[in-house]
């Protein structure tokens, strides 16, 4: 069978870094410009780099979402969401207004001092995870791993089993979620160093 991964292009993202990564682990990869391209692919990786708002409005402009919806809801293909991308799964999210998501999982994006931190935001820099639960997507990431993030707002899912890891910045809030064939990480695996290979593997051998 084989495994093509495709990193959605639709104007906003750290494409070249997660592209590396992945042919560093000797998948086929391909950048995907256009939304009829995701029919070409075994497995989506979703990232982003700005506004919740943004994004929405060049996805839904460039005709991503439908074509998205069809290949993850219905079609069951295994999709990946890194920092914004993992955020665009959510209900909605409120950067500069209130913004609907894909609903992929049911939740809210909340600037980080809404939600009580009262640290310096954005958070920048590395910080660990609290795992909640046994999950194939964290196989072989001990506790308390460091990642790299950099992020003001964070997914607050509705359902709670979603959540496979925690991390702290002032606040506990969702760093990793799983959903059946939906994966995200509020941290970028690209830049994570080994630890971040290890779920980017993890996600593509699945």
């Amino acid at each position: 069978m084989s495994n093509k991964i495709g990193i959605i292009n639709y104007g906003m993202g750290n494409l070249r870094s997660v592209e590396n990564s992945v042919k560093k682990l000797n998948f086929e990869v391909i950048t995907i410009k256009n939304p009829e391209e995701i029919n070409k692919v075994d497995k989506l990786i979703l990232p982003g780099v700005g506004s919740f708002k943004e994004a929405m409005k060049l996805l839904n402009r460039g005709g991503w979402v439908e074509k998205i919806n069809v290949n993850v809801i219905q079609e069951k293909k295994p999709i990946f969401g890194i920092c914004l991308g993992m955020h665009l799964f959510a209900s909605s999210g409120e950067e500069f207004g209130n913004t609907k998501g894909f609903n992929f999982i049911e939740g809210e994006v909340k600037n980080l001092k809404s939600v009580g931190c009262k640290n310096n935001v954005p958070q920048i820099g590395w910080n660990s995870i609290n795992k909640k639960k046994n999950h194939k997507f964290l196989h072989n990431i001990p506790e308390n791993t460091d990642f790299y993030f950099v992020n003001s707002f964070v997914f607050q899912p509705k359902n709670l089993l979603n959540v496979i890891a925690e991390t702290n910045y002032g606040v506990n809030f969702c760093s990793v979620i799983a959903k059946e064939n939906i994966f995200g990480t509020q941290f970028h695996p690209e830049k994570s160093s080994k630890a971040g290979n290890q779920i980017l593997k993890n996600f593509l051998d699945a």
